[in-house]
């Protein structure tokens, strides 16, 4: 039986949640300037809250469990980004991070292309400086 949803294709809870990890482990890797728009406890570590946070509303998203919105309420990115200086430079060093991510968890097939037009929608909308 094919998976229904983007979150059953990706492995479920764990699946997704890896990839949110994976995700994170790229951006303190590769995008210091990016990893530096997150609350950062320590130089260069994204906290664990943000981690977990984002790990929830990746599975919302993609069709799983709504605890994201349980917990936190509606994600209103725009809102929530609206003091984050995100122009096409840290739009695109997330969308690198997310691609180094799907690419780390072998997301491939129609899944990764859906995935890859979803999330480029999203960082798109969520720019808010000009370049």
């Amino acid at each position: 039986m094919d998976p229904t949803t983007p979150y059953e294709a990706l492995g479920d809870r764990d699946g997704v949640l890896a990839i949110a990890t994976a995700f994170y482990d790229a951006m303190e890797r590769d995008e210091p300037e990016l990893t530096a728009l997150h609350d950062c406890p320590q130089p260069g570590r994204v906290s664990a809250a943000t981690r977990d946070r984002f790990g929830l509303f990746l599975v919302g998203w993609l069709g799983g469990p709504q605890e994201y919105i349980e917990r936190y309420g509606h994600p209103r990115l725009r809102m929530r980004h609206a003091a984050v200086p995100i122009d096409t430079a840290m739009r695109d060093a997330w969308l690198r991070c997310m691609q180094t991510a799907l690419d780390a968890r072998a997301i491939t097939g129609p899944v990764r292309e859906l995935l890859g037009a979803r999330l480029a929608e999203v960082a798109n909308f969520l720019r808010n400086r000009p370049d």
